[in-house]
């Protein structure tokens, strides 16, 4: 009897603990570097081997910046550049775990930065590209390229990234870490800021999109999606700051320029050749004689957004609806996330969920402020950053407001988002998705016995046991109600 019970439990244990013992991680592992104009960062995604309908299930898992500028600064240093990518790369090292070192791939993308280092001169920029593979290549992880992206393509892949972290691709089996977050149906359209580009990304409701070259298709987690998506070059705020900056000297006739998107009382003098050191300056324009250009700060919001307005051509337009500049636009409609330096500065201004009109109060205050004040009020901001604000949150106004055409009605769509789910919002997990339709899937661990069967085998080793001990007791110790009564 008491071998029997010993069996009885010792089944049922190795029954228990065979089943529910922990499953085997495996995971696989992808490492992405964003090569912005201003600065890199380095992202690490992590997914299950299985996968859900041809794509995997990405998490990002680590982001670490890289230190100094983006890698474009170093055109003229191009044996510098791979250096400041140690740190981030060495960190990798130490997250990714040893035995997928070799399987785990690197990718870098760069944007828009590189992009005018390349119009400037196509030799450097493949140069700068060739000496970050060489340090890339350095590290024990299997390197698959440094290209730079195009901006549809930048466009694009932050489309997707922001789709899958709001969990907008109901189509799939969407996984429990990942609730909805906005539960209108359909997608939701991107909005990228960057230093030299900004990107507008949609599903638009009309199905006839007139420029063909505007749209991208992808097929993702069992459905396709054709989106609108469009890229400004030279209009991310630093760029579109210098071509303010250029448009007000040509119509200066002194070296001094007085500015009403920076504070009243600020300062700032640099070389007239500023204006010229980039290729979003037209080659037919002349500068002024005068070498040096001093900018004295006014702080006025109004005219501060209508010298904006002359960056834009709004004239020119060959098809039903443009933005800007002869580029095609559909009527914007749904909901939109709005990232990157969109969402910085809305978030430093504190206006990230207030209507249009409020935003636009907030701004009118904000600029009217004195140099002095500003700097008072935040102390910790670095003062090149911190001078710009008024001119940054006036452009995103224009930009949005005028050229994309969302009115005080659709302002309330646009949603400001900087990290979802622990996920920054960008085009490097859009990216990471999307390269996992490339790689093979792998069988998922089981568990040794169905559901039904583990039940099933728990069910009569429970029984065996509670059998056995109630014999026994039977046995061995009977119950009062079987003893005879002596008389």
């Amino acid at each position: 009897m008491g071998f029997l019970l010993v069996v009885a439990v010792i089944a049922l244990i190795a029954v228990a603990v065979t089943q529910n013992r922990p499953l085997t991680t495996n995971k696989k592992y992808g490492i992405v570097l964003d090569a912005g104009s201003s600065h890199t960062n380095l992202y690490i995604y992590e997914w299950p081997a299985e996968k859900e309908n041809d794509t995997g299930v990405v998490q990002q898992v680590h982001v670490c910046e890289v230190e100094g500028p983006g890698i474009s600064a170093y055109a003229d240093t191009v044996e510098k550049v791979g250096v400041p990518l140690r740190h981030c790369m060495d960190k990798a090292k130490e997250i990714v775990p040893q035995g997928k070192h070799q399987e785990t791939p690197v990718y870098l993308g760069a944007t828009a930065g590189m992009r005018l280092l390349r119009l400037e001169n196509g030799d450097t920029a493949k140069k700068v590209l060739s000496a970050v593979e060489v340090a890339l290549r350095s590290y024990p992880f299997r390197f698959q390229g440094a290209r730079i992206l195009s901006g549809e393509e930048e466009g694009a892949y932050g489309w997707i990234t922001l789709n899958y972290l709001l969990g907008n691709f109901k189509e799939s089996i969407w996984p429990e870490f990942l609730p909805r977050i906005f539960f209108s149906a359909g997608t939701i359209g991107a909005l990228d800021l960057g230093g030299a580009s900004t990107q507008i990304t949609f599903v638009p409701d009309q199905e006839n999109i007139e420029s063909l070259e505007d749209t991208a298709n992808f097929h993702l987690y069992g459905k396709k999606y054709t989106v609108y998506t469009h890229s400004f070059l030279c209009y991310g705020k630093d760029q579109a700051l210098r071509l303010k900056l250029l448009q007000d000297v040509l119509g200066s006739s002194t070296g001094r320029l007085e500015d009403p998107c920076f504070h009243q009382g600020y300062e700032r003098t640099f070389d007239i050749l500023y204006l010229r050191k980039t290729p979003c300056t037209p080659l037919n324009v002349t500068l002024p004689s005068y070498s040096q250009l001093q900018i004295v700060g006014t702080g006025d919001h109004e005219t501060c957004l209508i010298s904006i307005e002359k960056i834009f051509n709004i004239v020119d337009c060959p098809y039903s609806s443009c933005s800007f500049n002869g580029i095609f636009l559909p009527p914007v409609s749904g909901d939109f996330g709005a990232f990157s330096a969109f969402y910085y500065v809305m978030d430093f201004l504190n206006v990230t969920k207030k209507p249009m009109d409020k935003v636009t109060e907030t701004m009118k205050t904000f600029c009217s402020k004195s140099w002095d004040e500003v700097k008072a009020e935040f102390p910790a901001i670095k003062e090149k950053y911190l001078s710009e604000y008024c001119f940054s949150g006036t452009y995103i106004l224009s930009l949005l407001g005028q050229r994309y055409n969302f009115t005080k009605e659709k302002w309330r769509n646009i949603h400001f988002l900087g990290k979802i789910r622990n996920s920054d919002a960008g085009w490097t997990l859009g990216y990471m998705l999307n390269l996992t339709n490339m790689i093979p899937a792998e069988q998922p661990y089981t568990r040794p016995l169905s559901h039904a069967s583990y039940i099933s085998l728990m069910a009569v080793c429970s029984i065996l046991v509670v059998s056995v001990l109630f014999i026994g007791c039977v046995t061995y110790r009977k119950p009062k109600c079987l003893k005879k009564e002596i008389i």
